[in-house]
């Protein structure tokens, strides 16, 4: 029996540190996110943090509204592949675990 839960336990800490650094690759990750076929473009890491945002001179001769518009949608699908990335990336240390549907890694 002591054996069965020092190999548990060896397991979690295994994990854990799997899981850390998978965390820590994924902060660093950077994704692009863009609007307008491209015409706005925002490159986002991992941790949500906007690093560069990219507007095509032919925007600049729009509405302020147009351009608003183009660049809260390049940021929301930028932050749509950041979740999705991190999805992916988590789901191979969690494919054992039998979380129930909805969770959430990481915890």
């Amino acid at each position: 029996m002591k054996g069965n839960i020092a190999d548990l336990m060896q397991q979690a800490q295994k994990m854990q540190a799997e899981m850390q650094k998978q965390q820590e690759t994924l902060a660093a990750a950077e994704v692009t996110g863009e609007a307008g076929a491209g015409m706005v473009s925002v490159v986002m890491t991992g941790r949500h943090d906007v690093r560069r945002v990219h507007i095509d001179d032919s925007v600049m001769s729009e509405d302020k509204e147009v351009l608003e518009d183009l660049l809260a949608a390049a940021v929301n699908d930028a932050v749509r592949k950041v979740e999705a990335h991190t999805k992916d990336s988590m789901s191979g240390l969690a494919a054992g675990l039998n979380l129930p549907d909805g969770f959430k890694m990481p915890f």
